[in-house]
């Protein structure tokens, strides 16, 4: 998917693609999130459809909940979800900026390689 370190540095029109479809999976990933969170709300716990949305987004973004849960099983599932969002924020963060780090270092060994370097 991206460019090895011997070969050149891709132009700025493939790269602000890699960076357009890197986003566009990230913003999927964030909407298979929320679709769990609200149906597992809704379902589980019995959380109507705007407060389950409501709450898993609050959940997903790191805020926390707003309605209260009354079952066992609501609150299972509250707390599996809680910790399924925080490493979703690791996976979308890693997803969007994959890009421009690996541009960033590409670029770095590209001038290494030209100021003499020994690989």
């Amino acid at each position: 998917m991206y460019e090895r370190r011997h070969e050149p540095l891709i132009s700025r029109e493939v790269y602000l693609r890699r960076i357009a479809r890197s986003g566009g999976m990230a913003f999927a990933v964030v909407l298979a999130a929320l679709f769990l969170g609200v149906s597992g709300y809704h379902w589980i716990e019995g959380i109507p459809w705007v407060d389950a949305i409501l709450n898993a987004a609050m959940i997903l973004g790191g805020m926390g909940p707003v309605a209260e849960l009354n079952t066992t099983a609501g609150k299972l599932f509250a707390a599996a979800y809680a910790l399924f969002s925080g490493l979703m924020f690791i996976v979308v963060a890693g997803l969007f900026f994959a890009p421009v780090i690996h541009r960033f270092l590409h670029k770095f060994h590209l001038e290494g390689d030209l100021k003499g370097g020994d690989d």
